[in-house]
């Protein structure tokens, strides 16, 4: 599986939130924000029904060590 970059704008003051629940919770804000993304499928897969594709919401998308 590709791994693809996405760039977001987000103002400061949330990003800085955003961090402080990160560290909180033990992660990177990357991780934190494929947490959320990985549970923002779920729950709509709950309510509409699987989305067609090859990769499934549990899965981890981190890249591979090389």
């Amino acid at each position: 599986m590709a791994v693809k970059s996405v760039s977001i704008r987000i103002e400061e003051e949330m990003l800085k939130k955003l961090g402080y629940v990160a560290d909180y919770e033990g992660r990177s804000v990357n991780s934190h924000i494929l947490v959320l993304v990985r549970d923002a499928i779920k729950a709509f897969e709950a309510k509409h029904g699987e989305i067609e594709g090859s990769v499934r919401p549990a899965e981890n998308v981190k890249p591979a060590r090389k």
